[in-house]
């Protein structure tokens, strides 16, 4: 492909010049700003053959540019030789932004283009604001990849299936009520709904459209009046169609939610989520019409898990911890018999077991399998060019996750494949300290992630240490496996965490070019007393899988920590062995025994 790239940035270029535009600009995201795009958005691999999750290319008359992360700089400068275009390394400070590249090269009076469905209304004020310092026009009317990529993929036309009231716990009229609750308590009578998971959610309804993500390529409308439901017919059936209809749902064809928008009732007082709706829709919506800003309802309370979902999450957690468990056995018989396992492999043989359990729909994202050295990087994938053996040495890194019917898993851990340097095991007791710290917490109503996420910092800063990448991100419920509004991180978020919120522990530390350790269970928000001082909250962890204790140094961890711990792994115990034979109910006893 990356012979072709060239001769596409030249047929870019020629379209610029049709419709009179100085710069492109083309994002990793798809109409729905989705993190995993179908492929027919995959709009920037195609234009630059960088095909990492996260990027944005800018195309001008003499110059292109690629923009992504720390994660992929190695990954970017290989794709993207012989391509004409240059790499500018986010973060760094001799890297301008895209905004100030574009003052740059341009000159008053010339405009930037992009496609207004692949950008929020957010980031398009942003650059607007910020092109207006040199009266730079900025154009979003315009899909010019669509004129000139011949074969792109379709829009995925995947039929849909439902998810069943008995495993959402409610059922589409009771959601789409509580959603107009939350429109009047904000003073709005409609909603755009773009984001697949809130539609998913919304109206139980999930697919195979995107990678990893469960859901259905559709737009929707939710108010007092109406609740449409925009989607290709071909993914429905006689059946969905009328139970959808019972449930007070109007079908549209996916195409009209623009034309749907434009003739709005110019009284109507609309809600837009200004960073989960793209800038086309947004400018679709009549002048007259008041707009009210803010999280979208149904995400704050799609966050929010009921009693069903939460059994759900459950059971997915003893059916994957049942595929760790055989696989961790899979892998220590390997490795002793001197077998050759790789990193892929290893990976492939986890996905095998994991689609053996009940209810498995496919993985929650790519495999992070990192050998050593590979561990230190944070979102590293294996290709066939950089996949590592493993040898009886060092540490193994594995973050993985399946969504499940009735629930979405993420987890990490780390193992010791063989003796350890004294440094590698503080570093690994020190992060452990951070999982247990967090898990075990108490905290009033109110607090937010932010609050909280000194905790799973602490025993790492006391040494000088930190890692880069947040602590906790939410999960949805047989949805998209990084979910909001709630989170655990440095940055301010103002999100308070609920009770019936599940959301990720998972500290970890990077020595580069060494190993690197994460430490991650699910964990929910549970209400846990009530005191003159008013409502606590803590943690009860999800995750079924034992931590390794081989990495651990014992008097590092205070007696509050090793009651946690042994407490933790008697837990796994308890709800995974009912589901093993004897060989591998030995396994995981002497792997869960107390330290």
């Amino acid at each position: 492909m990356k012979t072709n790239i060239p001769e596409r940035i030249a047929a870019l270029r020629e379209a610029m010049k049709q419709h009179r535009m100085d710069a492109y600009i083309i994002p990793s995201s798809d109409p729905h700003l989705s993190e995993y795009p179908a492929s027919h958005w995959k709009s920037r691999e195609w234009i630059s053959g960088f095909d990492g999750s996260a990027g944005t290319v800018v195309i001008t008359a003499d110059k292109a540019g690629l923009w992504t992360d720390s994660r992929y700089f190695l990954q970017a400068a290989k794709q993207l030789e012989g391509s004409g275009i240059e790499l500018y390394k986010m973060a760094l400070p001799e890297t301008p932004s895209i905004p100030d590249f574009l003052l740059h090269k341009l000159h008053e009076g010339q405009t930037v283009g992009l496609d207004g469905k692949t950008y929020s209304v957010t980031d398009a004020r942003t650059l607007e604001s910020k092109l207006k310092r040199k009266q730079i026009r900025l154009d979003v009317s315009s899909d010019l990849i669509n004129e000139i990529w011949k074969d792109r993929p379709a829009i995925p036309a995947n039929p849909l299936f439902e998810m069943p009231e008995e495993l959402s716990g409610k059922s589409v009229h009771e959601k789409l009520d509580e959603i107009c609750d939350c429109l009047h308590a904000n003073g709005a009578d409609g909603i755009i709904l773009a984001a697949l998971d809130e539609i998913a959610w919304t109206f139980n309804i999930r697919g195979t459209d995107v990678e990893y993500n469960p859901v259905v390529v559709s737009y929707a409308f939710v108010s007092d009046k109406e609740n449409v439901l925009f989607i290709d017919p071909r993914k429905l059936t006689t059946e969905t169609v009328e139970h959808l209809k019972k449930e007070g749902v109007i079908l549209a064809d996916y195409n009209k939610i623009q034309s749907y928008l434009i003739h709005l009732a110019k009284n109507s007082r609309i809600f837009v989520d200004t960073n989960k709706t793209n800038v086309a829709l947004f400018n679709a919506i009549p002048s007259e019409c008041t707009i009210i800003e803010g999280i979208s309802p149904a995400n704050h309370l799609k966050s929010v898990k009921n009693e069903t979902e939460l059994k759900g999450f459950r059971n997915a957690m003893e059916k994957d911890g049942v595929a760790l468990t055989r696989f961790f056995i899979w892998l220590e018989k390997e490795m002793e018999a001197g077998h050759k396992v790789t990193e892929m492999s290893a990976a492939k043989k986890l996905t095998s077991l994991r689609s053996e359990q009940s209810q498995y729909i496919m993985d929650s994202f790519a495999t992070i399998c990192g050998y050593a050295a590979h561990g230190a990087i944070v979102h590293y994938e294996a290709t066939p060019d950089t996949d590592t053996e493993l040898k009886p040495e060092n540490l193994l890194l594995i973050d993985s996750g399946a969504q499940y019917l009735d629930g979405t898993t993420d987890i990490t851990r780390t193992i010791a494949l063989g003796e350890l340097s004294e440094a590698m095991k503080k570093d690994y007791t020190r992060v452990l300290k951070g999982t247990i710290s967090l898990a075990k917490s108490k905290f009033p109503a109110g607090t937010r992630g932010s609050q909280l996420d000194i905790l799973a910092r602490k025993a790492l800063w006391d040494s000088g240490l930190n890692y880069l990448h947040g602590t906790g991100h939410g999960i949805g419920h047989c949805l998209n496996v990084h979910e909001g509004p709630q989170s655990i991180r440095m940055e301010e978020n103002p999100v308070p965490l609920k009770p019936g919120m599940v959301i990720s522990d998972e500290p970890g530390l990077y020595r580069t070019d060494e190993y690197g350790i994460r430490i991650e269970n699910l964990i929910t928000v549970r209400e846990d007393s009530e005191t003159e001082f008013g409502t606590f909250l803590g943690f009860d962890t999800l995750t079924l899988c034992p931590i390794d204790t081989r990495p651990i140094l014992i008097p590092m961890l205070s007696v509050r920590e090793r009651t946690w711990l042994n407490k933790y792994h008697q837990m796994v115990y308890d709800k995974l062995s009912p589901y093993l034979n004897e060989t591998e109910k030995e396994w995981l006893k002497n792997k869960t025994t107390e330290i």
